[in-house]
């Protein structure tokens, strides 16, 4: 029998602000110095929205509202699948500060190529740019 991948299920913000998002260095694991957007797992008994609210306050000791869902990207990892549900959010209360991440940055919608950004994570920009054309 074939081994399974292990499934991890996640939320990202895509924290808007004004046309900025704001974007996130991983300062450790495989995948260091890479750029993502901000989130992590669902625990259980949690709702998506949630569990977002939640990792952005541990992470970035911030409060945001949990806005329109934007997309869930499926990306294949070789050590894991990832399934990633993606949502605009804005800050609601409290300043961005980085608890857990190296680096941190305001990005241009418009630009958001500018960084190495994580292989799921590009497949978000592709969502975003798309929105953004339609307007």
């Amino acid at each position: 029998m074939e081994n399974q991948k292990k499934n991890i299920h996640v939320v990202a913000a895509i924290i808007r602000r004004d046309d900025e998002v704001f974007a996130t260095q991983r300062g450790y694991g495989n995948y260091k110095d890479w750029w993502e957007f901000p989130g992590g797992k669902i625990e259980a008994g949690e709702t998506p929205k949630q569990a977002l609210a939640r990792e952005i306050r541990e992470e970035l000791a911030a409060d945001i509202s949990v806005e329109d869902f934007l997309t869930t990207v499926e990306y294949d990892y070789p050590e894991f699948h990832l399934s990633m549900a993606c949502y605009w959010c804005s800050v609601k209360e409290g300043h961005l500060t980085l608890l857990e991440h190296e680096a941190a940055r305001w990005l241009p919608l418009e630009n958001l190529r500018q960084v190495n950004w994580l292989p799921a994570d590009v497949l978000v920009i592709e969502e975003i740019e798309k929105t953004i054309k339609k307007g």
